[in-house]
């Protein structure tokens, strides 16, 4: 994970012009099709203020159900 991490940063930081892109704790991982790249961009791109709204864990939760992934609440905190 480290290494994905490592080179998901580096991706960002060049492909989408986020220079102080970081990760949180923890992870999750979805994928996108080439045609959501861009809203992925926008999203990306938008992260802090959207964050300001609706927090990560909101949010996370929001994407897994969207998903339809089954997942445990005690392993989000």
């Amino acid at each position: 994970m480290r290494e994905l991490k490592k080179a998901g940063t580096a991706w960002v930081r060049q492909e989408i012009d986020a220079p102080t892109f970081a990760w949180q704790e923890g992870y999750a991982a979805f994928t996108v099709s080439p045609k959501g790249r861009e809203m992925v961009r926008r999203y990306i791109r938008n992260q802090a203020e959207h964050h300001r709204q609706r927090g990560f864990l909101e949010e996370l939760k929001t994407f897994l159900d969207d998903a339809g992934v089954v997942y445990d609440p005690r392993y989000l905190d």
